[in-house]
């Protein structure tokens, strides 16, 4: 009876001293994952309920398929700020608060371009938007690091225009980010090639960031530059430049059918980067 007793207690020893490895290893799985949507141009419009509607599905869609999403990535045009004084910003912000995990923004030209300037600005897109603790803001840029992977939220538009550029105060935040060494991914708004192949110059002018060239010189170096996201012309592409997989997220305003709109789930183990196309499809 004795050496049963003695056995069942280095039994429970030898299973208290598992306990802590096992932890430590899911906690390291944690460390080195993300489950992250992207969302862009959506183009919720409060004098359009169909849009209102769209966004909640989304909410909805999200919250019952994917409750174990870190976050959620909006990137740009998520609303279309043309109603009068905040009513758009304010509506929108609602919604998406009932998503499940945080979510993050940056601008769009709908944002950073109100309708006869009566609209939020860029101080209250910060105010509404930006406010979380756990981000980092460096003027109209932010960055936060979830599970071991750095985001960054870089603001591509140009006051009241269409159009986008990095300036110089973003480029420099995004090379020191990118300095600290970590996976990092990148949010924005306008994408960084003419991936549609288009000999328009004023399309080229309205979609590509201005100043693509300098961007991708001074930030697709890195090697710890993972995956890059941005939305503005709705027309979806991957493409791999250098060693970024690079994303341009079709426009959530342009369903594949009635009732499904489209999002991007992408996944982050290390350095390895996977995605997919959703649509919110609700039974």
């Amino acid at each position: 009876m004795a050496n049963n007793s003695r056995r069942n207690f280095f039994k429970g020893a030898v299973a208290l001293a598992a306990m802590p490895l096992v932890a430590d290893e899911t906690k390291s799985k944690k460390q080195n994952s993300l489950k992250i949507v992207h969302i862009t141009d959506a183009h919720m419009d409060v004098g359009n309920p169909e849009s209102v509607e769209a966004l909640k599905m989304a909410v909805r869609y999200l919250n019952k398929n994917y409750p174990d999403l870190d976050c959620v990535l909006f990137g740009g045009d998520n609303f279309n700020n043309n109603m009068k004084a905040d009513s758009d910003a304010l509506v929108y912000k609602e919604i998406v608060e009932k998503l499940h995990c945080p979510a993050y923004h940056v601008r769009g030209n709908k944002e950073s371009n109100p309708a006869n300037d009566k609209q939020i600005d860029l101080e209250t897109f910060k105010k509404l938007f930006m406010s979380h603790k756990e981000l980092t803001v460096s003027g109209k840029d932010w960055a936060v690091e979830k599970n071991g992977t750095l985001i960054l939220g870089l603001d591509s538009c140009i006051e009241h225009a269409n159009n986008g550029a990095y300036t110089k105060e973003t480029l420099a935040f995004a090379k020191k980010m990118l300095d600290l060494g970590k996976p990092t991914l990148i949010l924005n708004h306008h994408p960084y090639t003419n991936y549609w192949c288009s000999d328009d110059k004023k399309d080229i002018h309205k979609y590509v960031l201005g100043n693509s060239e300098e961007t991708l010189k001074a930030l697709f170096e890195y090697p710890n530059l993972l995956v890059t996201l941005s939305g503005h012309k709705h027309i979806d592409n991957i493409k791999m430049i250098n060693k970024v997989k690079t994303i341009t997220t079709r426009g959530f305003i342009r369903p594949l059918d009635l009732d499904e709109y489209p999002m991007r789930y992408i996944e982050i183990a290390g350095n390895d980067v996977s995605e997919k196309l959703i649509y919110t499809i609700e039974d």
